[in-house]
């Protein structure tokens, strides 16, 4: 399995971008795909995870501004941020797993499948 991240530049306080996530190889029902960011000197972080069949999860700091949706026919996991803030730049990561529970899409030690990081930036 392979992720293909691409999407992330440089926007102003409260614009948007698009993340997007290409997934190849196998993919299954029970797939989880994840995003997490990396910001510099900071942990990994969650963002937003969905089940390929149903299901989608939100951290609580990007609830409602966020947006985790898929293209089956593209193989493709967005991720639309919108009302951006300086706090929300980072380095954006999408992750896979064929295996998760519902408990562990928060957790991204529990993913198998990495793709390469896109940098968002966002300038107050």
């Amino acid at each position: 399995v392979q992720l293909q991240a691409s999407g992330g530049g440089l926007v102003h306080a409260g614009g948007s971008l698009r993340l997007s996530c290409v997934i190849s190889g196998r993919t299954f029902s029970r797939f989880v795909v994840g995003w997490f960011r990396q910001a510099p000197g900071k942990e990994r972080e969650f963002v937003a995870a969905m089940r390929w069949s149903a299901g989608t999860w939100y951290s609580d700091s990007v609830k409602g501004r966020f947006t985790i949706s898929r293209d089956n026919a593209k193989n493709t996991v967005y991720l639309q941020m919108n009302m951006l803030k300086p706090e929300d730049a980072a380095v954006y990561y999408c992750a896979a797993d064929s295996r998760l529970i519902n408990t562990s899409v928060r957790e991204p030690r529990q993913y198998d499948y990495w793709g390469q990081g896109t940098l968002v930036t966002v300038s107050s």
